[in-house]
């Protein structure tokens, strides 16, 4: 089938337009020509438009051609243009060629009309292609900066033979530099924190020597004073000599776990302070009882001395008691004023038997109340282990005090609580927790890590998911296992300290 060709033709000769239709028709194209002579229907063609070339004579009686060329390169600058003439010379052809015409055909040479339109109409199609493809790639590049925008997320470019660097818009936007300067290395350092300089300096040294991508964080200190956090990917190109990344602004996210962490170490204050709470009338007899001991050992003291010889050496024993007690009494205190106390995260050497023996002090009282026998098996040569002190002191009492609580209506057999410690795989140290309880149905056992999830009527549903944000906080796991009998094992792991 033949394509339609849509010609407009600026001819005051029907005879010569008929000629140039016969000749294109007979070589192949099916033409549609609209022959117009005047310069007033030549613009009204143009702006009615759907013209797939555009034929001109160079002289007509009340028109030129070069006037109709320049007219059709602004109106309608896509169709091509060729002049088809009898008086066209070549100096005026290639003026006209410069003028925006595609080509020209003499009358007198009609045999090159046909290749001279398939050429034109081939470059035409071919430029609407170019002119589409840049157009896509404009349309991407704005979609890529928005994108960029709202990621907060630019890219660059590094070529490490050059140290020229390329940087897309927001990347730009993020360093807080001008898109007219060029970016270099030193410019990153400068505006890089001075305390984070030297890692910065490492990365690019170790990427230029070793051409390794990188994926680290770090800070940048602006004009204003303010400080942005962002991360810094990047992988080296396929023949090494570049590196291709992207950087982003991560401040909103470090604020929002900033924030997250406030309100976490908040809940497990107000967590911590409820479980001491729970255990007053406990602490009140752990301190009663030193404190009593107190007061019957210097009766002693006074009648030993009071006497008509006084007994120095039992004065002096009665003495050394109060002494021990008073200390007793101060180590209680000092255990409920950590727990309680609210202060930063610290992370230290800590020797978790340690820790586990001043929290089972310190729930001694709650467990004779409920009548839990509580056996320990602590590791000799347990590794110490790097966290929190308190947060891990937390860890231990929300899991004890679990334990006692699920072993409240247990009347059939001991209440028995077994705590465990054993250097387990690698890095870590392994700590469980074993009650003899009611144990949990498989449904809560998918669940009682959920927050505000609880079994207990009067429950909150925290202390155990404030439990696991401690245990991975420490970069370790915490689990609920079935006992082979009754009850329920809590077994957690934490990282060992190394120097």
């Amino acid at each position: 089938m033949k394509s339609l060709l849509h010609i407009l033709y600026l001819e005051d000769d029907p005879k010569d337009a008929d000629l140039v239709q016969a000749r294109l028709e007979t070589d192949g194209f099916d033409c549609q020509v609209t022959r117009i002579e005047t310069e007033a229907d030549f613009c009204s063609s143009l702006d009615r438009g759907g013209h797939d070339l555009i034929l001109a004579d160079y002289t007509l009686p009340s028109f030129d051609g070069i006037s109709a060329l320049k007219i059709a390169v602004e109106k309608q600058p896509e169709v091509p243009f060729i002049f088809v003439s009898g008086t066209l010379d070549e100096e005026l052809a290639i003026e006209a060629l410069k003028l925006g015409a595609r080509d020209y055909v003499f009358k007198t040479r009609l045999s090159r009309i046909l290749p001279a339109v398939q050429r034109v109409l081939r470059e035409g199609q071919e430029r609407a292609e170019r002119k589409r493809a840049e157009e896509a790639l404009r349309r991407g590049d704005a979609f890529l900066a928005e994108a960029q925008a709202l990621s907060h997320t630019g890219s660059f470019g590094w070529d490490i033979r050059s140290g020229d660097l390329y940087w897309s818009l927001e990347t730009f936007r993020i360093f807080a530099y001008e898109p007219t300067i060029r970016p270099t290395l030193e410019g990153i350092l400068q505006r890089t924190h001075p305390e984070d300089r030297p890692i910065v300096r490492q990365v690019m040294e170790t990427t230029s020597r070793e051409r390794k991508g990188f994926d680290f964080e770090h800070r940048l200190l602006m004009p204003d004073s303010s400080v942005k956090h962002i991360r810094v990917v990047a992988h080296p190109s396929a023949n090494g000599l570049e590196v291709i990344g992207a950087v982003t602004d991560i401040t909103e996210s470090k604020r929002a776990q900033d924030a997250l962490r406030t309100s976490q170490a908040e809940l497990a204050h107000v967590n911590r302070v409820m479980t001491m709470g729970e255990l007053a009338a406990s602490i009140a007899h752990e301190v009663n009882q030193p404190l009593s001991a107190i007061v019957l050992n210097g009766n002693a003291c006074v009648r030993w001395l009071s006497g008509p010889a006084p007994n120095v050496e039992q004065a002096r024993d009665s003495a050394q008691r109060i002494i021990r007690d008073g200390t007793r009494a101060g180590e209680v205190v000092a255990r409920i004023r950590a727990m309680a106390r609210k202060a930063e995260t610290e992370r230290e050497r800590l020797d978790l038997n340690q820790t586990i023996k001043d929290v089972v002090a310190l729930t001694r009282g709650e467990m004779l109340k409920n009548r839990v026998a509580c056996r320990t098996e602590l590791g000799d040569d347990l590794s110490p282990v790097l966290g929190d002190r308190v947060q891990l002191q937390q860890l231990l009492l929300n899991l004890i005090m679990n334990g006692i609580e699920s072993m409240t209506a247990v009347a059939d057999r001991p209440r028995e609580l077994a705590i465990t410690t054993e250097n387990g795989d690698a890095d870590q140290v392994q700590v469980t927790v074993r009650d003899s309880g009611v144990g949990l149905d498989p449904q809560s056992r998918e669940r009682i890590f959920d927050p505000f999830y609880t079994t207990k009527p009067s429950g909150m549903g925290m202390g155990l998911s404030i439990s696991r944000s401690i245990v991975q906080s420490h970069g370790g796991r915490l689990t609920a296992i079935a006992n082979d009998g009754p009850g329920t094992a809590f077994r957690f792991t934490v990282l060992k300290y190394s120097e």
